[in-house]
């Protein structure tokens, strides 16, 4: 008779094994309606699946993590049967559920359109209202093989062939349409009402630019049409804000094919705001106990063997390049040169902790489907830096860290923070009492401060526990930016020490940490967060001059010198152009402050100020207007 026992810890007994959707019926009847998938022992299984022995039962619903999950792999592969009822000769590929969403990858003849895509979301939707069970089975390999490549799926064939011959293959059949996928899968087609294909993207066959090209459906599903709607609505602001566009518009930046894929160029406006940043960041720092370091862009091959990066980072390094019959490695990270400036000394218990920082550019291979924008590019500058300290020092360099890193992200206009801290997986370097005092360093930093994690454990790197930090933009989308790790790794493989107090050489604990993550992904975050209306204090220009005639343009140019000397970022506008022209191109370029001068302002030593919501505030006179954007300015609101 199989016990089972229920999340808020009450039991049901059962005379015969029950099926998972039999045990959501016994619960009530609600639950067994909204059910989709259940969670036996810790092991998501199908409402099918029956339970013959003692368990650990939760009903999974598409308004859980799970669930949801659940219903979006599920919509991929009702997606790939409308394609494949509509263009018989598409091959299907992989189709997995996404952070917010699904895709599946296809290889047909002829790019698919924005109609296609019309299309194929009506045959989903006439497929739904056929309510086809979604039944699992199982093949031998040889055989699910021999299946699909009778069916002409190529793909699906060449995944199973790389599967061990004694593992059974699990498929799920929907009416004529089956697919290869592990699930679990809701229970039938008519559980999948709520979807909406959103775009097409190109992507290799798994991921390498050396494979044909395939055609991705990109899509997305919700339990509700309340929350699609609301999702739909997130896209399209988000489509206002894509920095890419914004870039393009206000010429701050620009990936060119002459200049090679993943590579950024600076425009003069999008530099002004980068070195803004950079002197943020330095003056942070400065004040944070921190010295600068400038290393090179390339280093011998045999650094990054010893580091370890050529054999577990081989794939996203760029083919090495002979110098004076030697291999040099141009950088994908800057670790291993400040470790080298530490073993260029002994190093006493007094000098610890050292705290490097550096704004170093490095080079990773990424392949060319997933590069986008300034999101995912092939040259950046991290914010980069390494701590050298004693075990009893990480704590408080951890906290002291914490402190910069939300100080820094709060002057950026982020208020909103999900940290996540990932502890000791299975495999890892270090003794587990090294591992237990830095978790619970790291651990004791996050709670001293007050603020909600969630433990990944296990999900440490094997060289050490680290702490990530997301940060929420204006529209409630979450970034991964900033990353403090603990690394008893490498300071083994270059074998570096310090002096300690008994006179004995120690290995130090080295911590990596960076706050923005890359200069260049945090611009285009700052971009999309600002929507390209960038803060007084962060804005290339901060004011424009403008004339209402030339008459008083000699006015404006004095007011532009003025403001100027103050420091402050100003252009002006001289054009004979009617003032109304004027005002709506600066305002289309997003400039914080517009200054109209004509012959009153010119009379009493004054501007006209319009700010960037079109709000007018009357004639000012000079000197206090640039007192109110110097408050502005040095306030960074």
């Amino acid at each position: 008779m199989p016990r089972y026992t229920l999340p808020d810890g009450s039991f049901q007994e059962s005379a015969t094994p029950a099926s998972v959707a039999t045990i959501a019926a016994t619960i009530g009847a609600g639950l067994a309606r909204a059910a989709i998938a259940g969670r036996v022992d810790g092991r998501l299984v199908d409402l099918d699946t029956v339970v013959d022995q003692d368990a650990t039962i939760a009903i999974i619903t598409p308004s859980t993590p799970d669930g949801l999950e659940i219903l979006r792999h599920s919509t991929s592969h009702l997606m790939a049967q409308a394609v494949k009822e509509l263009f018989p000769g598409a091959q299907v590929t992989i189709g997995p559920a996404v952070a917010d969403g699904f895709y599946y990858d296809f290889d047909y003849e002829r790019p698919f359109t924005p109609e296609d895509l019309t299309a194929i979301e009506a045959r989903m939707e006439e497929i739904v209202k056929r309510d086809l069970p979604v039944k699992r089975q199982l093949m031998g390999r040889q055989e699910a093989i021999d299946w699909f490549l009778d069916q002409g799926e190529r793909y699906k064939a060449e995944i199973i062939a790389e599967i061990p011959e004694d593992q059974a293959i699990s498929l799920y059949r929907q009416g004529a349409f089956m697919d290869l996928c592990r699930g679990p899968h809701v229970p039938s087609t008519g559980r999948l009402k709520v979807f909406k294909l959103t775009r097409l993207a190109g992507a290799y066959w798994r991921g390498d630019s050396k494979n044909k090209m395939l055609q991705r459906i990109y899509g997305t599903a919700f339990a509700d049409k309340k929350a699609l709607e609301a999702h739909l609505t997130l896209l399209e602001e988000a489509a206002k804000r894509d920095h890419r566009r914004i870039g393009k518009e206000l010429d701050l930046f620009s990936i060119q094919d002459d200049a090679g894929g993943g590579l950024v160029l600076w425009h003069p406006m999008g530099a002004r705001v980068r070195q803004i940043i950079e002197d943020q960041w330095k003056e942070a720092h400065r004040a944070a106990g921190y010295e600068f370091l400038f290393t090179p862009h390339m280093a011998n091959l045999d650094l990054w063997r010893t580091s370890g990066h050529l054999d577990f980072y081989h794939d996203s390094m760029f083919n090495p390049m002979t110098v004076d019959e030697q291999k040099y490695q141009i950088r994908p990270m800057n670790c291993p040169f400040h470790i080298l400036v530490y073993r260029s000394q002994i190093r006493s218990h007094r000098d610890l902790p050292m705290r490097w920082a550096e704004l170093g550019t490095v080079y990773r291979y990424e392949m060319s489907g997933v590069l986008h924008g300034l999101f995912r590019v092939r040259g950046f500058t991290q914010d980069d830096a390494h701590i050298f300290c004693r075990e009893s020092q990480i704590e408080a360099e951890i906290s002291a860290i914490l402190d910069l890193t939300l100080q820094t992200l709060r002057t950026f206009g982020f208020e909103k923070f999900e940290i996540n801290l990932s502890t000791r997986p299975e495999k890892a370097v270090g003794s587990d009492a090294i591992w237990e005092k830095a978790t619970a360093a790291l651990r004791g930093a996050i709670l001293h401060h007050g603020l909600d994690y969630c433990e990944d454990v296990g999900g440490g790197a094997f060289y050490g526990p680290k702490i990530d930090v997301k940060i929420t933009d204006a529209i409630g989308r979450k970034w991964q930016c900033s990353t403090i790790q603990l690394d008893f790794n490498l300071p083994e493989r270059f074998d570096i020490g310090y002096i300690g107090e008994d006179g004995a050489r120690h290995r130090p604990i080295m911590i990596h940490r960076a706050l923005m993550g890359s200069l260049e992904r945090f611009f285009g975050i700052l971009i999309e967060h600002h929507a390209g209306h960038f803060p007084v204090w962060l804005a290339p220009v901060q004011a424009v001059v403008l004339t209402i005639t030339e008459a008083y343009n000699d006015w404006a140019v004095e007011v532009e010198q003025k403001l100027r000397a103050a420091g402050l970022r100003v252009q002006t506008d001289l054009r004979n152009q009617k003032i109304g022209y004027k005002i709506r191109e600066h305002a289309m370029q997003k400039i914080p402050w517009l200054l109209i001068v004509g012959e009153r302002e010119r009379a009493e030593g004054a501007v006209s100020p319009r700010d960037r919501h079109g709000k007018e505030l009357g004639l000012i006179p000079l000197d206090e207007m640039i007192q109110r954007l110097l408050v502005e300015s040095r306030q960074r609101a």
